[in-house]
């Protein structure tokens, strides 16, 4: 089996880095060809925003081949029976975190990653809270700002991007604090359109906001860390039995002006690699079988903040690095036993 993983962009000029990366001419030249299986906008994300803001999101590094060797590749046996539609957030519907993604409001825009290139950390620290849920039903939101902050030069260069794998890593030897405890740096708002400037990475205090949580007993761990083998069942079995996963992909310009159907890459230049939740598949009215992912982007992106991607042809690699891990319940009995105590009480 062979990862070539996301691509990475060739340097792009200057002059095109300081033009818009919303054009009207991408979006009717896919809105008028039947084919393409999508529809693309003028998404309010991102008006004003230049090809090099975009691209700065896009903060996925492929992991160098050498340090691959050593992790385990999930292979599900064909024994499960899948249902031809699936989707997280109603197989665990008591699984609030599932369906989370940053909302507007007024006029203000909650910008979810801001302007820092940390979709590797929320996509692993996103799938590892409703892994949390559907092995212990518990509803965590776990940290961004953890493992943005704190994982270093291990996990790659914060807001400058970084590495999915090692971020699922950090969660096995770290471990990773709860939102509570350390909130995600930009979760104040930018204002709209802009969102300028470009935020440096947090620095790592290793505090707790909130006075009454303790650092190291906020952590929350995972017990592994793996990569899930590239054919299209393993990527199925594993979301069905164990929750969502993590997955890179290689971005194109056409794809920031996604609004719904069943996105394949139509036109445009290679920008980055970028991180999101995959959380079912289905098939459309049309007979194309999709993957339906998360993203991080706010619900004004795309389809209500989600979107969907051709499944079974690995449509910009999004089937070759596909990782997950399992939850840990290392710091959880504590919490159990308060639990059963509290419930001890009122009864």
């Amino acid at each position: 089996m062979l990862y070539t993983q996301v691509v990475v962009p060739e340097p792009i000029p200057n002059l095109k880095l300081n033009s818009q990366i919303l054009q009207k001419s991408i979006i009717d030249l896919i809105n008028r060809d039947p084919s393409a299986g999508w529809k693309a906008y003028m998404s309010p994300r991102f008006s004003n925003y230049t090809v090099g803001q975009f691209k700065h999101l896009l903060g996925v590094k492929p992991t160098p081949q050498q340090d691959l060797k050593d992790v385990p590749v999930i292979a599900h046996p064909k024994t499960l029976k899948l249902p031809d539609h699936f989707d997280a957030r109603t197989a665990w519907p008591h699984c609030s975190t599932i369906g989370k993604i940053l909302d507007i409001l007024a006029d203000l825009i909650l910008c979810g990653q801001g302007h820092c290139g940390s979709c590797w950390a929320f996509g692993a620290v996103e799938s590892l809270s409703d892994r949390f849920c559907v092995h212990f039903s518990m509803n965590l939101s776990l940290s961004v700002n953890d493992v943005l902050a704190c994982c270093g030069f291990l996990c790659g260069a914060g807001c400058n991007g970084g590495y999915s794998l090692y971020a699922w890593r950090y969660f096995v030897h770290h471990g990773v604090v709860t939102e509570e405890c350390d909130p995600y740096f930009d979760n104040s708002g930018c204002s709209h359109p802009g969102c300028e400037p470009g935020y440096p990475t947090p620095k790592c205090a290793r505090k707790c906001v909130n006075k009454n949580l303790l650092w190291r007993e906020s952590k929350r761990f995972s017990v592994s860390a793996y990569r899930i083998h590239s054919d299209p069942y393993n990527i199925m079995a594993e979301v069905y039995k164990n929750g969502p996963v993590e997955v890179a992909f290689t971005v194109y310009e056409d794809f920031a002006h996604y609004k719904s159907g069943v996105y394949k890459h139509v036109t445009g230049d290679v920008l980055g690699g970028h991180a999101v939740k995959l959380i079912g598949w289905g098939t459309s009215e049309d007979g194309e079988d999709y993957w339906l992912l998360a993203n991080q982007w706010n619900r004004s992106w795309g389809d209500d903040g989600y979107f969907k991607i051709k499944r079974g042809t690995n449509e910009c690699g999004i089937e070759e690095d596909v990782i997950a891990g399992l939850p840990s319940s290392r710091n959880l009995i504590k919490e159990f036993a308060e639990m059963d105590a509290a419930l001890d009480v009122s009864a």
